[in-house]
């Protein structure tokens, strides 16, 4: 006999209702969010009181509790209900002050975590009613247009602030400026503008996204107006800078920081190199480049170089010209101790950034704006979504680089 076919009909439509969308293993991490969260904060009163809820202290009482607030908090766990604990602190002139946690400011109602989905979100193209209903089922409702707009206006204020931030504090001693090329709309067509970076280092090895700016191109005009920018706004000037090797930018910082020691990138040289070379010398070409690059002493570097261009010379005399046409700015990572030579050959910091950024926009063919464009690539690094360590070396980035480089007569 056969089998009911409008019998497995039925049950193939229950997979997609009720109880089948049911996962125990979701309802059993958010149930457990809200204890964690109530002895975080728990905790934390309990550091400065000096003494657990129970318990009596040996000296006078810092303080005293009062009672609970109920508080809603909405985060990448979804939406959840948490008792906080209330209590008063003594201070050294007899006065009490109410207790507040730094784990869960004040008025915040949503995680710094949720803010920046919704923000990438929205400066991705989605407007306030597709966010709102993208992001429904992931938090059961508590995200609704006030919520994103509140979200959006936020971002674009801190967004404005890190623009016009000061410098003068940051104690950068190297800088690492790259663009890369995005498409954006305008006038509704879509356009290629290209992002302008800076990322500096700073003395502790930290690196540090110093500013961001759309600009039509990488003209000599444009770096020079970014750059003017830091300028004003306190940044010291560098004892040592990385570049691609564009035109324009190596322009702009010659007529700003002429005695400044700059550093073209290996990375963009080789395949500068391979643009000049047959495909079938492609092999050979970097193998003889990467033994020059990565030899061990500025002697090994300066003999091998020597040995590329006479033998380069004669295979492809374009491959030579190239070579030549960097000249020392090519090695001047030799000026500095061998520690950080890795961090110092190439652009690769902020390369990466480039890929990263361009890795969680590629679903958006077209980015809405060209302002969205440059607050995106900030807000991935403010919200954590993309972090940088230290750079390879950086306990010895107090040492100035040294006045000579190795020997370019061949």
């Amino acid at each position: 006999m056969d089998e009911d076919s409008s019998k497995g009909s039925a049950e193939e439509a229950a997979l997609f209702t009720g109880e089948a969308w049911f996962d125990p293993i979701e309802a059993g991490l958010r149930g457990r969010i809200r204890g964690f969260l109530e002895e975080l904060i728990e905790q934390e009163l309990e550091a400065a009181l000096g003494r657990g809820r129970y318990a009596r202290g040996v000296g006078p009482a810092e303080g005293h509790r009062h009672g609970h607030r109920a508080r809603r908090l909405t985060g990448s766990f979804g939406p959840v209900e948490i008792a906080v604990p209330r209590a008063r602190l003594r201070g050294e002139d007899g006065t009490t002050r109410e207790w507040r946690s730094t784990a869960l400011p004040r008025y915040a109602r949503r995680t710094r975590q949720v803010e920046a989905l919704i923000a990438s979100a929205y400066l991705a193209g989605t407007n306030t009613r597709w966010v709102q209903r993208a992001l429904a089922a992931l938090f059961r409702g508590a995200v609704g247009k006030d919520v994103v707009s509140r979200t959006w206006r936020k971002v674009k204020t801190d967004w404005e602030a890190w623009c016009r931030r000061d410098l003068a504090g940051e104690d950068v001693v190297r800088l690492i400026l790259d663009g890369t090329v995005v498409r954006v709309r305008l006038d509704r067509k879509a356009t290629a503008i290209s992002l302008l970076v800076v990322l500096g280092i700073r003395r502790d090895g930290q690196k540090v996204l110093l500013a961001v700016r759309n600009m039509g191109g990488e003209s000599e005009a444009a770096w020079r107006a970014l750059l003017d920018d830091l300028v004003a706004r306190g940044l010291k000037t560098p004892a040592f800078l990385i570049i691609d090797g564009a035109a324009g930018l190596e322009k702009a910082l010659a007529a700003l920081w002429p005695t400044v020691p700059a550093q073209r990138c290996t990375v963009h040289k080789h395949r500068n190199l391979l643009a000049h070379a047959p495909e079938a010398l492609h092999e050979e070409l970097s193998a003889d480049y990467t033994d020059m690059i990565y030899a061990a002493t500025p002697q090994e570097i300066e003999t091998r170089r020597r040995a590329f261009l006479r033998k380069w010379r004669l295979k492809c005399r374009a491959v030579a010209d190239s070579l030549e046409e960097a000249g020392e700015r090519l090695f001047t990572f030799t000026r500095l101790p061998p520690g950080q030579w890795k961090s110092a050959r190439t652009t690769n910091a902020v390369e990466r950034l480039h890929e990263e950024f361009k890795r969680r926009i590629k679903t958006q063919t077209v980015l809405p704006s060209a302002e969205t464009a440059a607050m995106l690539f900030w807000a991935l690094l403010a919200s954590g979504q993309i972090s940088m360590r230290k750079v390879d070396g950086w306990q010895s980035l107090g040492q100035p680089p040294a006045k000579s480089t190795i020997d370019l007569a061949a």
